[in-house]
């Protein structure tokens, strides 16, 4: 069986300057790629060397898609590290990003939940992966 080797996450915006740099500059990550006008479509890829996954923010052109999410839907990100954890969470929030209490209660344990301006929810979760049962 062959197992998937990257993992794309892609978000819609409604500024694709604006949000490309607030994750830049939050999460310390790199525009990869980009798109212009590609069926009506542009795009910026971020992310950086040796991260199995990266992220694609699109803007539609000939019909705006307007970012729709829920309090729910999170990408959290795993950093074990106390001070580089803090280091990050202090970095959201310089880069434009809102520190929320998370919906879900677990979230605020060990974590930070922040917010961009499209209402998009990122977890800065302060201990490791995998997580077995007791930790």
């Amino acid at each position: 069986m062959m197992s998937f080797v990257h993992m794309r996450i892609a978000r819609p915006v409604s500024n694709l300057e604006l949000s490309s740099r607030a994750y830049i500059q939050g999460l310390s990550l790199q525009k990869v790629a980009d798109f212009t006008d590609h069926d009506g479509f542009s795009g910026t890829m971020l992310g950086r060397e040796g991260l199995q996954w990266h992220m694609e923010l699109t803007t539609c052109l000939r019909h705006p898609v307007k970012p729709l999410q829920t309090a729910e839907d999170l990408l959290v990100l795993y950093y074990p590290d106390p001070v580089e954890w803090e280091q990050v969470c202090a970095r959201m929030v310089a880069a434009g990003f809102r520190l929320v209490s998370a919906f879900n209660p677990y979230w605020d344990i060990n974590g930070r939940t922040f917010v961009d301006n499209d209402g998009y929810r990122t977890v800065i979760q302060n201990s490791k992966w995998p997580i077995t049962r007791g930790d």
